[in-house]
Formats: structure tokens, sequence, C-alpha cells
């Protein structure tokens, strides 16, 4: 099997998602490629369309929810929308991409591909199979204007959302979020703080804030240091936020029972090594605690789709939920020394996790590829 991996840089979920595949295909012995998809008209219009994204999330927040609002409102399976059209100018790209390099198979972590193969699907430029894979725990904006073969859901409870948006049921597959194959197997807390160089017996309160550091890291940093009384630990991963990193080791690099972390590799070792983890409720960060079973925290999201990753999360006892810094830290607190609350949580946690999900949706394109042979 030959698989193409299409994702856009807007936000680091939907690339680690599509790495996460990548990486299962590879470990399976297929031919797998991933790209981002903007990148094939140029690295420019890649940085351009990413950049905006993140900027617009990240320092806009209220012109952020605003535009998904809207999005909202104008999502329809009965017409097309401006971001439809928008990315049929990458049709003609990916076309010429795809006559290049044979492709059985294309696997699509983001909704901007999924509307240009549909582009070329009804204009019969494109015949094998495309697999679109959600990651977030809601059905955004313009989904159903998409026509994929298969749609990889994050939950069984989100497949009523996306038939109401009009997508088909024999099309939805509720197989999770694929996650890193480190996420798979767990070891002890323990030994996962001895390989990090952490004290084994000190509770570590984790803090998350996504590939890029988005959310007040340092001010729940310095409620977290204040509020620990009895000799706790505590992480902070930032993310690729340089500024954020420079600025906390600044604060707190002294410190010897606060580890400041940038970009890591080694999150599934950190969330195995803590009790409790504070992260904003993106659909990758959030599902990779969900699956380890630490007991969650989230801080305040992205308006749009994390609010709805939030109160997905919240509504099942999988995380709790606090607007302001201090109530989360207070949060927090409660769930490291509340053990029936703690065990509630992860026994809600494991109900609900699919560790394995790569390897089923590795198995649904061996199905679909096969149906296409014949």
């Amino acid at each position: 099997m030959k698989a193409l991996i299409l994702s856009c840089n807007t936000g680091g979920g939907h690339n680690s998602a599509g790495k996460a595949m990548l990486r299962r295909l590879l470990e399976q012995g297929c031919q797998a490629r991933m790209l981002d998809m903007m990148s094939l008209a140029g690295e420019r219009t890649s940085r351009i369309v990413g950049g905006t994204y993140v900027n617009v999330a990240k320092y806009t927040p209220r012109l952020f929810a605003a535009a998904y609002r809207a999005g909202d409102r104008l999502s329809s399976a009965r017409r097309k929308s401006p971001v439809y059209y928008a990315n049929t100018m990458m049709a003609g790209f990916l076309e010429r991409y795809l006559r290049e390099n044979e492709t059985d198979i294309l696997v699509m972590p983001h909704l901007f591909p999924a509307e240009t193969i549909t582009y070329m699907k009804r204009r019969g430029k494109l015949a094998i199979p495309a697999v679109a894979i959600a990651t977030d725990y809601t059905c955004i904006p313009f989904w159903e204007e998409t026509d994929c073969d298969a749609y990889v859901l994050p939950h069984p409870d989100l497949a009523e959302e996306y038939i109401q948006r009009g997508i088909p049921k024999e099309k939805l597959y509720p197989l999770g979020i694929p996650n890193a194959m480190e996420f798979e197997t767990q070891m002890s807390r323990e030994e996962a703080r001895s390989r990090l160089g952490l004290d084994r017996e000190a509770p570590l309160l984790l803090v998350m804030g996504g590939s890029m550091g988005f959310g007040r890291i340092q001010e729940l940093t310095r409620e977290l240091y204040m509020a620990c009384m009895e000799g706790e630990q505590i992480g902070v991963i930032c993310g690729t936020d340089r500024r954020m990193y420079r600025s906390l080791l600044q604060e707190f690099g002294e410190e010897k029972d606060i580890h400041i972390l940038g970009y890591t590799d080694q999150v599934a070792l950190w969330l195995d090594a803590s009790d409790v983890v504070y992260t904003k409720p993106g659909g990758l960060t959030s599902t990779e605690a969900l699956v380890r079973h630490v007991p969650i925290v989230h801080t305040a999201p992205i308006p749009g789709c994390e609010t709805k990753n939030a109160e997905f999360f919240a509504r099942r006892g999988m995380s709790v939920q606090a607007k302001t810094v201090r109530e989360q830290v207070e949060a927090g607190m409660k769930l490291l020394y509340d053990p029936g609350m703690r065990g509630s949580m992860e026994l809600a946690q494991r109900e609900n996790s699919f560790p394995r999900a790569s390897l089923e949706i590795f198995h649904l394109m061996e199905s679909l590829c096969r149906r296409e042979r014949t």
C-alpha cells in the first residue's frame, strides 16, 4: 500500500496525528509520505496559511471565535463555503503531484485537503480512496461539504453530530485520534520519573501548552508554585514558544522542583510520570493525556472547537474545567489529593480512550484499498 498523508500547518495537532499514521504505516511495511498540502504551491504559501491561522488564534482569540461562529452558521451540506472554494485552488498542484507519485490511498488529518480532494473527485480527477481523520471532539464547520470515503471520529458519541450535519452513517468510523506509538505502552510513575531524573516519590503536576505554547502558562506556573506546600514537583512544557521558555527559565530556573522544557519528544514519558496534567483542550494534547489515564484540568481553550473539546471531556468525567487560573490550580490540587475523584476520572478515561487508534485506522485503509481493487 502506497499512502500519502496530507496535512496543513495550522496548529501542531493535525501534524501530530499525521506523523502517528506515517510511523504506523512505515512500521507495517507500507510506502508512505506526509506533506503539508499548501507546500505544493510553495513554502511561502504554507507559511502564510499556517502563520495567519496561528497568529489569529493565539493573539486575537475573539476574532478567531467570531470566525468560528460565522463558519458554524454558514456550514451546510446544501452549499459550498468560501473555505471550499479557497481550497479548490490547490487542486491543480495536488493533481500534478499524484500524476508524478504513484499513490493508492490518501489520509487527511485536516479539513483543507479534504476540501481539495472533494473538488477533484467531483470533476473525475481523483479515483483513489480518501480517509479523513477528525482531530477534535466535535464536527467542525465544513466537514459536511467534503466527500471522503471514510471519516475517522475520535469517539462513537460524535457519530450523531456528523450524521445531523449530512455525513452518511456508513462512512463514519469511531476509531479514535491516532497518537504516536510511544503512547500504546505505559510504564509506572516511579520508573518514568527515574528516567527523567525526577524525585521518584514527590507528586508531579504537569503543565502543557500544546505544540505552540498557547495559554497563560507563566501565570499558571506561578500560581501552582505558590500552592505547592508538600514538596510537589512541577513540569512545564512550553512547546515551540521560545519567548515563553526563556521567560519561565528567568523566573523559575533556580527552583529545583520546577522543570521547564521547550519542545520535547518525550511527552509520553512526562505524562507517565505525572499525577495531574494542566492542558488547553486541544484534541491531540487532550487525547495524549486521555490514553495515559492522567487526570486532566482543562485550562482556557482557544474559542471554537477547543471549547467543544473541553465540554465533551467534562460531560463524561474525563476532565475538569475552571475559568480562572486560581480555580484551575485549586481543581488540580483537589484532584491530586482526592483519591476518589482521581480514581473516578481515571476510570472514565479508560472507558473512553482508544490507545491503538493508528493500528485500527491502518486496518481500515487496507480494507478500503482491497475494496478499490475488486
